[in-house]
């Protein structure tokens, strides 16, 4: 298990660990902040992030105010040892402002995700008259079966060349996909591992 005390933080005039924390469902960026040991404790304790205030001079935990919680997903160290990546599921916006990441990039970055994770809890909670669940409740042959037929329609949306419902088609079809990889255990990381492999 990662401890506070295997970073390097040397290079850190005040031994403070840097830590970036990115949206765990759309790889956004959503903020920099710092660590003690004690607020990295507190943060693998309660999976929830929580920080040291350079301010303040305290620990204060992301949300601990507005609500908008950083549940912990997963944690990397930087190749140095001495930066901390923190994957982290956001309850509400990340930064002051009432934006959704502290950085001004594209809120669109890796909605897919976004949507595979909310399939993925659809799945687990199977929640009543939610179509999603339907799905799940009709099994692999009749979530293929809507991947097929909505093939067929984007299909047909892009041989007669009408743009604007060939990308509601595929919508349609990209979202009965990622209901079927769920459905077979296959997560959107795996099909990229795929495609580098053949690509190196």
């Amino acid at each position: 298990m990662l401890k506070f005390s295997d970073f390097k933080l040397d290079k850190c005039g005040d031994g403070l660990l840097p830590v970036i924390v990115q949206d765990a469902a759309t790889l956004r960026v959503l903020m920099l902040g710092y660590m003690n040991a004690e607020a990295f404790d507190k943060t693998v304790a309660e999976q929830r992030v929580t920080f040291f205030s350079r301010t303040r001079q305290k620990l204060w935990t992301k949300g601990e105010t507005s609500g908008n919680f950083l549940d912990v997903n997963e944690m990397y160290p930087d190749c140095d040892m001495d930066t901390l990546l923190i994957k982290a599921t956001p309850h509400g916006p990340t930064c002051h402002r009432g934006t959704e990441s502290c950085f001004d990039t594209p809120a669109s970055d890796g909605f897919m995700r976004t949507l595979a994770g909310v399939i993925a809890k659809r799945h687990e909670q199977m929640p009543d008259n939610s179509y999603t669940t339907s799905l799940f409740i009709k099994g692999p042959k009749r979530i293929a079966k809507k991947v097929g037929e909505e093939t067929t329609e984007a299909i047909i949306e892009a041989v007669t060349g009408r743009r604007d419902r060939f990308i509601y088609e595929t919508a349609d079809l990209i979202y009965h996909y990622l209901v079927l990889l769920e459905q077979m255990g296959v997560t959107i990381e795996d099909l990229e591992s795929e495609l580098k492999y053949r690509h190196s």
